[in-house]
């Protein structure tokens, strides 16, 4: 099954996926969720990641269709799934040097891979899905080939890949991010991180047997092939967490262009509405393809470009007219000579690449203003994300009050 079978990149293609999992998003998921049951096989979940990562269909969205057909207690467990994603973005919003350490344990990781020999020979194994471990084998294989695996193929990937071939977690989680349609930097980040027991100290996660064997329905069982323990792995601490940016908004009466990027592609919030903006040029920040040391997967890019530009066709009327399209911050830079731009408005672009070339007008002398717009929802729940999850999921009813 390819990417193509699975993942439609356009917002009625999520739309229809939504519609066919609410039915199954009270007790059923609650029930099934953990079950891995492979490719082609009715999924436990949503399989929605992927439109929800760049925002073609948005967390408020997905909840409250979900509680206009089961109750709370019902859908608890799947509201919950939702809500990790935004505390993951809202804990490393609050710290982004863990962005900026993992970015560069990654280069050094890569240096490594290229000058020893022996630790070049198990990444390629691990890449290639041929370490002679058959489930981790499959999972490689099946991220390679359609862009998704289960959460829980994940968590046991992670470990496999951390604590039996004693590889680096950041290359593995590197590896995750070229592939999965969903690659997030902070769900996939921290996740990771999770996993190698940095994100909460001193507790690891262990791929176990037993574990693989029952939520895979017996379709694998790696008996005396998996590490029995995990070793503890140093890391420097967290940084303290910190503030969201205040509130921007954008000055009247200057020549204002409108870019649209793949970390937000529901730009209403901005665009719709008696208040809203009304850009004179508009242009979308083409995905990158190279996230790291390495290319990402070309179903990465194929699938968010081709997002991207189904909702620009959809609120092209609101954007300014048709938009050029740019790859980098020169060319944003250059696009806004060209249309004489006194300030560029954008979606908030939270932690990670987009906001990385974003950042690059700011820091040219003579660049038009750049005024990124913060989703409300976002601005209410990321500084909630100081600690855990359990003391972020506390104020989980009151953010639904705001979304419903």
């Amino acid at each position: 099954m390819t990417v193509s079978d699975l993942f439609i990149p356009d917002r009625t293609a999520a739309l229809e996926r939504l519609q066919q999992f609410l039915p199954h998003a009270g007790r059923d998921y609650a029930a099934r969720r953990n079950y891995d049951t492979g490719p082609g096989a009715p999924a436990g979940v949503s399989m929605l990641s992927p439109w929800l990562r760049c925002r073609l269909i948005t967390e408020e969205e997905v909840v409250r269709a979900v509680l206009g057909r089961h109750s709370h207690a019902a859908a608890e467990k799947f509201v919950q799934e939702v809500f990790w994603r935004t505390y993951w973005k809202g804990w490393l919003e609050l710290r982004p040097g863990v962005w900026n350490q993992y970015q560069a344990a990654v280069g050094a990781h890569w240096d490594a891979v290229q000058t020893q020999a022996g630790l070049r020979a198990r990444w390629e194994a691990a890449c290639r899905g041929e370490t002679g471990i058959s489930c981790f084998d499959f999972w490689a294989r099946e991220l390679a080939e359609t862009g998704w695996l289960h959460n829980h193929a994940r968590m046991w990937f992670a470990s496999i890949w951390i604590f039996t071939l004693e590889l680096p977690w950041e290359l593995g989680a590197d590896f995750f991010l070229r592939h999965l349609l969903d690659g997030d930097p902070a769900s996939n980040t921290l996740g990771w991180r999770w996993v190698a027991g940095i994100q909460t100290p001193g507790k690891t996660y262990l791929a176990r047997t037993s574990n693989i064997s029952k939520y895979t329905e017996g379709r694998f069982h790696p008996k005396w092939q998996l590490a029995g323990v995990a070793r503890a792995i140093e890391a420097p601490a967290p940084p303290a967490a910190g503030l969201l940016p205040a509130p921007a908004a954008p000055r009247p009466g200057l020549r204002t262009g409108f870019v649209l990027h793949e970390d937000d592609l529901s730009p209403g919030f901005m665009l719709d509405g008696p208040d809203s903006i009304r850009p004179q040029a508009a242009a979308l920040l083409i995905p990158q393809t190279r996230l790291g040391p390495l290319q990402s997967a070309p179903h990465v890019a194929a699938f968010r470009r081709a997002a991207l530009r189904d909702a620009a066709a959809r609120w092209q009327d609101r954007m300014g007219g048709p938009p050029a399209e740019a790859e980098s911050t020169e060319a944003l830079l250059d696009w806004a000579a060209r249309e004489n731009l006194e300030q560029i408005i954008a979606p908030y672009a939270p932690v990670g690449p987009v906001a990385g070339t974003l950042a690059g007008i700011s820091a040219q002398k003579d660049a038009p203003a750049l005024v990124q717009i913060m989703r409300p929802t976002d601005r209410a729940a990321w500084p909630l994300a100081t600690r855990g999850f359990f003391p972020f999921s506390k104020h989980i009813p009151a953010l639904i009050e705001q979304m419903i």
